[in-house]
């Protein structure tokens, strides 16, 4: 069960990088269509668009939805971590 535990964790490791990979390279619309931004953009992009439904960006450019999802994520990860360590 460790082991099981520690690779749900690097699971959610890995996509938080993604989503921080996303975010920083949406800062440099010039790399936008790169391989590696256009793999970041469809793996996250279905995930991050759930948040972007219920909170728009501020002032059409200021996008806090990654922000919200990155906390729904830990939050996640902690539920799925603890309900396995309930199953002990």
């Amino acid at each position: 069960m460790i082991i099981l535990a520690k690779m749900i964790h690097w699971v959610f490791l890995i996509y938080t990088i993604l989503l921080l990979v996303r975010i920083i390279g949406s800062w440099f619309p010039k790399y936008a269509y790169h391989p590696i931004m256009r793999l970041t953009r469809f793996y996250t992009d279905p995930y991050l668009n759930i948040f972007r439904r219920f909170i728009p960006p501020i002032g059409g450019t200021l996008d806090l939805s990654p922000m919200i999802a990155f906390f729904v994520l830990q939050f996640l990860e902690k539920i799925v971590l603890g309900f396995l360590s309930a199953l002990l």
